[in-house]
């Protein structure tokens, strides 16, 4: 059975050959491991072979695996939906958010962020493929958006999120990350002093990456189908 070490090698391998074709840097591509749904077993198996980075969706699952691996300088990630009632320990346990797209969630996570933490580091999640069971901002809204958060001081606006629509396609994979990627470009010629590309997954990160991905998130790839 290939272990969490190998499969871990395999995708760090597999990010530097796309963009190795895309013409980057590797280190301008940050992994960031999905553990949702696996034990912290698994993470600390990861972290052992080098993984510092870890993406969770789900609050209450990823506040026991953070009891459990508190011992490991782990960087939190959280990536799911956001609800209201949620905020106060996702701003109190996490040190990045990459699904914000509400100003009502946007003010709930400035006002309950420790200032022992410094500032939450934030990306904007948007709808890119205008599907309306997705969450997600559309373009105009997210610039609305970016604005109001310049005046939330305990949040960092660092970049944009995105979960297009599946396709095995790679144009189609890459026309939607190049939607993203210009929204992206356009906020920083308004001001904006942004540096991260949430985009990319298992199935789609070498377009991703070719549309200058800075962080792909991955998990099955690297810990195995997940369990029921």
């Amino acid at each position: 059975m290939t272990s969490i070490s190998e499969r871990l090698q395999a995708v760090r391998a597999s990010i530097e050959q796309a963009a190795a074709v895309a013409g980057r840097p590797p280190q301008e591509v940050h992994l960031l491991a999905v553990s949702k749904a696996h034990p912290a077993s698994a993470l600390r198996e990861a972290y052992a072979a080098g993984q510092r980075m870890f993406g969770e969706n789900y609050l209450q699952e990823a506040l026991a695996k953070q009891d459990e691996l508190a011992d490991l300088p782990i960087e939190w990630h959280f990536i799911g939906p956001i609800q209201s009632n949620k905020t106060q320990a996702i701003a109190q346990h996490f040190d990045w958010v990459h699904s914000v797209d509400r100003l009502k969630i946007a003010e709930r996570l400035n006002a309950a962020r420790p200032t022992s933490k410094g500032p939450l580091q934030l990306c904007l999640q948007v709808n890119v493929s205008n599907e309306e069971t997705k969450s997600g901002l559309t373009p105009d809204a997210t610039l609305i958006l970016a604005q109001e958060i310049q005046s939330l001081p305990a949040l960092k606006l660092r970049g944009l999120m995105a979960i297009p629509g599946p396709t095995s396609d790679t144009q189609m994979q890459r026309a939607q990350f190049h939607q993203v990627r210009s929204l992206f470009q356009q906020l920083q010629q308004q001001g904006f002093n942004l540096d991260t590309l949430s985009i990319g997954m298992s199935e789609d990160f070498p377009a991703a990456i070719a549309e200058g991905a800075t962080i792909v998130r991955i998990g099955s790839a690297i810990f195995g189908p997940r369990k029921p």
